[in-house]
């Protein structure tokens, strides 16, 4: 997969950039199948604006929905295969702000409703690889620093646990499933293993957590090729709404831990959201713990 970038900022620091997605499944045999290919699609939100979305593909295919998390994405299917590898490119115009949660200084931040409980259920269980409960979970949690019981006090304190105990780092086996075990025990990983720790800690102390995932747009690049994806963490605080944070990068860049708590600059493009995707007819292999690479079953 090789992805294409060109990016520039107007004088309110919103960027405006082309992004090409583009990957190949190689070549099968001719007269293998049923193929199915499924790819990420970026959508428009309160961050970011989707001005062009234009996909090629050499197999028919369609835009559709995954349903637990509301994710798009593009499936194409063949019965058989021609013996020829399939391509997908996605060119995209996209706009993306800084976003930064600036209600907290006139907000009296309260308990979470029970309607608020429910409507954020999903970002309140545990996932596959993200408990909310257990003895690693307990232990990490009686190691947290002692606050006021305020969910913002609590993220923050959260947030640093997870700053101070983990090391960004890719080595050997094991690092990059999101997973909290992995992170508790090893103590090192990517921006995944990162949040999925935070995502633990935080549902279990009752704070509405999610993860997003997508591309980094560097912010001192004009163009070239991204090499690999990132991934961030939002949680919801009641009567003030989502805040952003996102502990891997504050990890790469000390100087810069207060901003990224609370802070998320334009330097990205967000794909989906959520772990545990099914995408309906045609994914044969259970759940996804993420779906950002493209995807392709046979």
């Amino acid at each position: 997969m090789a992805v294409a970038l060109s990016a520039g900022a107007d004088q309110d620091g919103v960027r405006t950039f082309s992004f090409m997605y583009e990957t190949e499944v190689p070549a099968q045999p001719a007269g293998t199948g049923a193929i199915d290919v499924f790819i990420p699609l970026a959508v428009s939100d309160a961050h970011q604006a989707i001005l062009r979305r234009d996909v090629k593909a050499s197999i028919l295919g369609g835009e559709t929905i995954e349903s637990r998390y509301g994710n798009r994405f593009w499936h194409g299917h063949v019965d058989r295969s021609d013996g020829q590898p399939i391509t997908v490119v996605v060119d995209y115009i996209a706009q993306r702000r800084v976003f930064k949660q600036q209600r907290l200084a006139s907000s009296n931040i309260r308990a979470y409703s029970l309607s608020e409980r429910e409507e954020l259920a999903l970002s309140l269980g545990p996932d596959l690889r993200v408990p909310t409960s257990g003895p690693l979970i307990d232990s990490v949690r009686a190691a947290l620093p002692q606050t006021d019981p305020s969910p913002l006090a609590r993220a923050r304190a959260i947030y640093d646990y997870v700053i101070d105990n983990m090391e960004y780092k890719k080595v050997g086996t094991g690092w990059g499933n999101g997973d909290t075990f992995w992170a508790c025990m090893a103590r090192y990983g990517n921006c995944t293993d990162f949040h999925a720790l935070f995502i633990s800690l935080a549902r279990a102390e009752g704070i509405p957590a999610r993860f997003e995932i997508g591309f980094p747009i560097p912010e001192d690049r004009t163009s070239g090729v991204i090499e690999s994806y990132h991934c961030w963490t939002e949680f919801r605080l009641p009567g003030v709404g989502w805040f952003p944070i996102d502990a891997s990068e504050a990890w790469k860049r000390k100087e810069r831990r207060d901003f990224y708590f609370g802070t998320q600059p334009a330097d990205r493009i967000q794909f989906t959201i959520g772990r545990d995707l099914e995408l309906g007819d045609g994914h044969t292999t259970g759940p996804l713990k993420r779906l950002m690479s493209p995807r392709n079953y046979l």
